[in-house]
């Protein structure tokens, strides 16, 4: 079942493609409907809830009156409206990093490019908790550093569903050779790298020190594709907030830039047994 976050931006993909239909400028279906630029954009863009009002006056706007395309639209507003699971998660879960969540359990493929940080999709729980804990902004409470790893560990099932999502994942060197938690803590996370190495979903490639310089230096990224809702998204995340592109040349840049350093990695087939090296001879108790 799809999650709220992709049918709103079904939703808001329905309402563009009939505002451009008319021939609108987004400003001027602002103007008319006494909306600012920002809400239209952000309904077009699947970022916000819908109101059925809203959504009913848009329609009208466009001139859509066929009763069953109106009850298409306004089933799809009202589902879109639903919790995902993710939500129980909310006193722990910043709201910006609620949509990345619900686009993740979406997605049908992740490119994604890490220099620091092992990705989510991949973590330990005794790496992720050790995360939680030297990134907690209040006094560290065990209590809620544990329910955002349930909240981790649990985000990672997309990758093991029946159609699970497709990951490659480039790693830079340093991700692997922080000793996050300790020598123990790390064996058992890039042991848990090579393990899901061999599923046929998932790709990883580590980037050695020795490839020098790349056109990522200064950040990390994911792009996300998606099988029902047309475009991809790129995000990128700092301390406390997550940025979304989806202009389409943002886009195309990233993809240059992901496909240099899939060039610049090791292969998967050459990763694989560095990790398995580095397990062996890397980490000292």
């Amino acid at each position: 079942m799809d999650s709220p976050t992709v049918l709103r931006r079904r939703l808001g993909s329905e309402l563009r493609r009939l505002r451009e239909r008319t021939g609108r400028q987004a400003k001027a279906v602002a103007d008319e409907l006494g909306f600012s630029a920002t809400k239209v954009s952000r309904i077009e863009s699947g970022q916000t809830t819908l109101k059925e009002s809203d959504v009913r006056a848009m329609l009208e706007l466009y001139g859509v009156s066929d009763p069953a395309e109106l009850h298409q639209f306004i089933s799809l507003t009202r589902r879109s409206t639903q919790r995902g699971w993710w939500h129980d998660y909310g006193d722990t879960l910043p709201d910006w990093f609620q949509t990345y969540v619900g686009l993740e359990a979406d997605a049908s493929r992740i490119r994604t490019y890490e220099s620091e940080l092992v990705p989510g999709l991949f973590q330990t729980a005794g790496y992720a908790r050790e995360i939680f804990r030297t990134m907690q902004r209040e006094q560290n409470d065990e209590q809620v550093i544990e329910r955002r790893v349930k909240l981790r560990l649990q985000r990672q099932e997309i990758t093991r569903s029946p159609a699970p999502l497709t990951v490659h994942s480039v790693l830079s060197e340093a991700v692997l050779r922080r000793p996050v938690g300790g020598a123990e803590v790390m064996k058992d996370q890039v042991n848990h790298l090579i393990e899901a190495a061999q599923r046929a979903n998932i790709t990883i490639q580590v980037l050695p020190f020795s490839a020098g310089a790349h056109a990522a230096m200064s950040t990390n990224f994911r792009i996300l594709s998606f099988s029902e809702v047309p475009g991809e998204i790129a995000y990128s995340e700092a301390v406390t907030s997550g940025l979304y592109i989806e202009k389409q040349s943002d886009i195309s840049w990233h993809e240059q830039v992901f496909n240099q350093l899939t060039s610049l990695a090791m292969t998967p087939e050459e990763s694989v047994p560095w990790m398995q090296k580095l397990v062996t001879e890397g980490y000292r108790t």
